[in-house]
């Protein structure tokens, strides 16, 4: 077989209904959020045994995700960080991520879909 070292590895949209923003009815009532993890990884291993514990298993990282989506946070790039650093923390071997948090119909004074933050490594 001709198999790679390495891979992407993607989870996509992730919803949360979440209390992040400055402004009281945020806080009080809450939005709709998602939340895109992209990362390369090590994949040769996994793809040759077909063994979970040999890749990176994406429902611990929705389980990070889903931690910090769960404290509020008045900034989109406060929230997106520290999901950034937990998933680093957790997964020091991931060599490349792309971590995008979207919050939609955001407080802007006028119609907008969505705002959202991308950190990448």
């Amino acid at each position: 077989m001709r198999i790679p070292d390495t891979g992407i590895i993607e989870l996509r949209g992730m919803h949360f209904t979440a209390f992040h923003g400055c402004l009281e009815e945020e806080k009080e009532y809450g939005n709709e959020f998602t939340v895109d993890f992209r990362c390369r990884y090590g994949i040769r291993e996994a793809a040759l045994s077909d063994d979970l514990s040999k890749t990176l298993d994406y429902s611990k990282i929705y389980d990070i995700v889903a931690a910090q989506m769960s404290q509020p946070s008045n900034l989109l790039e406060n929230v997106a960080a520290r999901i950034f650093d937990a998933i680093l923390e957790a997964h020091p071997e991931i060599e490349e991520m792309e971590l995008k948090v979207t919050k939609f119909n955001p407080p802007v004074g006028g119609n907008a879909q969505s705002a959202s933050v991308t950190l990448t490594l």
